[in-house]
């Protein structure tokens, strides 16, 4: 009969074992990977991997040699994207149509996972094993039509196929052969090219490209023409320019690269650029005087296109249906007191992580407020200094002292939230927590802070597809949606009467599509036309704009397209300071300050070192300038 510590040593040794097999599997994929640097977490959340951090799923207890094999293969499959993948290369060959970019980016992966497969037989095996799960816990082995099985994972197995020369899993056997002839017919004789280019990434997405333009995908991405400018820019640009997969502080050659310069001629761009200077130095020398603001801006709040370049492809089909609302009016106070109560029970544990690293943040930004006295004043504080001449001459009065504070230059922050249906679940009820004791914290160092959500009023188009559809379906209508612009908290508006309003983030059925490019705009307007010197807007959101009535009628790149184009506008013509966070979704293809994050837990960190960079920044500016301001 086993005793109680035999219990405890079973225990103890199966504990070691995990122990011991997540050290091997970290130790093998920092030697695949050649970054001794690698960080590898286990948890209960999807796989994922961003910069040099990496997440694989936590084993179950009772391990079996197959739950082994996959989270070994996912653990290869990283850590060979980490050896063999250079995102400055695929970013700026991607093609910007959806279907594909899904296909360019699942084509890559098979290329570094067969690099490691051909190399190593172990790798194979698990890669293997990781792929037969995959496409299992998908149901993918029992398709039956096209419309049901995806084509970038279809492409992905062939194009394996073709690199290796090992078999199509039994998994996903069902999903290639609904695509073989139809692959075969149209791109068969562009597989060779893709295997005499296996290790030179640029020259295999070149020839993946080729495949795309055999497909009939051309059309969703820009011609080859651009792409070679793009390159030349690029290649121009100093080595230590080049921004890293984690996004950052840096004006990247690659972000510059990716630029719409097609959608603007350089005489439009250097105009625009001496206008925006020009409203940033009226609006410095006299924030309150009307007469400094640029032409249109005082039409922003009516017309938030008004000032966009005549060539951007965008336009919207009608915008009576839109909304722009505040939280309180979207549901009545006692519904809006239950939403706050069920965020505050959910993330009861997470608030005080989060406390912890916004006041870590009012610390820094305290501490960068420069602070000095002003002296023989009759009120304040006594100065004790000068108590020696009341000793020599008693008729002398006491002389007092005064802090006198030198604060920021008057700052705004927007937040602008993500409020699609893809950040349901812990993602938004994260987000709305950060925001919410984010603008606490800068409230208290004296910045004032908005908060602003975005989604569309209906699934699928909503009241403006009805009205196309009774118009008679006019081609090219553009944006076929009706937008939702909520507003949480206003710059002006105190936290303490704003707090609840976080709430109705946790409603059912408020998240649904996402229109990126607008938001943004209509958040860019509200900003601009703030009092405040400094105005900093950030984006925080876990996916590229995807609306499917605007996509079922315009280009696949429709929304993408004129995100790109209104974040262009923002950073090379606008005052404001644009960032953004990515949740498990690279934004740094798109923004030039940005980080992407692996999960939302992660966000608060985030969003704190972001804000606290950028004021820094600030403060090492104004030291430059002219030092510390003391009194005389």
């Amino acid at each position: 009969m086993a005793g109680p510590g035999d219990n405890t040593r079973n225990k103890s040794k199966t504990g070691s074992e995990a122990d011991s097999f997540k050290r091997a599997v970290t130790v093998c994929m920092r030697a695949i990977s050649g970054d001794n640097g690698l960080e590898v977490a286990f948890a209960k959340e999807r796989p994922a991997l961003a910069g040099n951090r990496a997440r694989l799923p936590e084993l179950p207890k009772k391990a079996s040699a197959g739950d082994i094999a996959v989270t070994r293969g996912l653990g290869d499959s990283m850590a060979l994207k980490r050896a063999c993948h250079d995102t400055r290369i695929h970013a700026r060959l991607a093609p910007e149509g959806k279907q594909a970019r899904a296909v360019f980016d699942a084509v890559e992966q098979a290329r570094v996972e067969a690099i490691g497969s051909r190399a190593m037989a172990g790798v194979a095996a698990n890669i293997t094993s990781m792929l037969e799960d995959k496409y299992a816990k998908a149901n993918l082995s029992d398709v039956t039509e096209q419309s049901e099985a995806p084509l970038e994972e279809a492409l992905a197995l062939m194009v394996r196929e073709k690199l290796t020369g090992q078999p199509i899993p039994k998994s996903g056997e069902r999903m290639v052969a609904l695509w073989r002839e139809w692959v075969d017919q149209k791109a068969g004789g562009d597989f060779d090219g893709l295997l005499g280019s296996l290790g030179d990434q640029q020259a295999f997405a070149r020839a993946v490209r080729h495949m795309l333009a055999s497909l009939e995908m051309a059309e969703e991405y820009g011609d080859d023409q651009e792409t070679e400018d793009n390159e030349d820019q690029d290649d121009d640009q100093p080595q230590g320019e080049e921004q890293s997969e984690e996004g950052g502080d840096d004006d990247s050659g690659s972000e510059q690269a990716q630029s719409e310069d097609a959608e603007s001629s350089e005489d439009e761009d250097q105009s625009g650029e001496m206008e925006a200077s020009d409203a940033t130095s009226d609006e410095m020398s006299d924030d309150d005087d009307v007469d400094s603001e640029t032409p249109g801006e005082a039409r922003r709040q009516d017309n938030p296109f008004a000032n966009l370049p005549r060539e951007i492809d965008y336009k919207v089909f009608t915008t009576a249906f839109d909304e722009t609302v505040g939280a309180e009016e979207l549901c009545d106070e006692d519904e809006l007191d239950r939403l706050r109560a069920f965020l505050d029970k959910q993330l009861a544990n997470l608030s005080g992580v989060v406390g912890r690293l916004a006041n870590r943040l009012q610390r820094r930004l305290m501490a960068q407020q420069n602070r000095s006295w002003d002296f023989d004043l009759e009120e304040g504080y006594l100065d004790p200094a000068r108590l020696v001449r009341v000793v020599i001459d008693p008729m002398q009065p006491l002389s007092f002292k005064q802090e006198r504070d030198t604060k920021f230059r008057d700052t705004v922050v927007t937040l602008v939230l993500d409020n699609s249906g893809s950040m349901r679940g812990r993602p938004i009820t994260v987000a709305a927590t950060c925001a919410d004791i984010l603008a606490r914290t800068l409230e208290r160092c004296g910045v004032s802070v908005e908060i602003l959500g975005f989604t569309t009023r209906a699934w699928k188009g909503g009241q403006a597809r009805e009205k196309w559809l009774k118009d008679g379906k006019p081609p090219n209508p553009g944006r076929l949606n009706d937008l939702r612009h909520i507003i949480y908290k206003s710059a002006d508006a105190p936290w303490r009467r704003s707090r609840r309003n976080l709430g109705l983030m946790m409603r059912e059925g408020l998240l649904k599509e996402n229109i990126d490019g607008e938001a943004l705009l209509w958040a860019h307007q509200r900003l601009i036309a703030r009092p405040e010197q400094r105005k900093i807007l950030m984006m925080i959101s876990d996916g590229a704009p995807v609306d499917d009535s605007t996509l079922s009628v315009n280009p696949g790149n429709y929304l993408e397209r004129h995100l790109r184009a209104v974040i262009d506008l923002i950073e090379t013509r606008s005052p404001v300071e644009l960032l953004a966070i990515g949740i498990g979704h690279d934004v740094t293809r798109y923004y030039r300050r940005a980080v992407t994050i692996v999960d939302a837990e992660e966000l608060a960190g985030a969003m704190t070192e972001q804000l606290a960079s950028l004021f820094g920044e600030e403060s090492a500016r104004e030291n430059r300038r002219g030092g510390f301001r003391r009194a005389g």
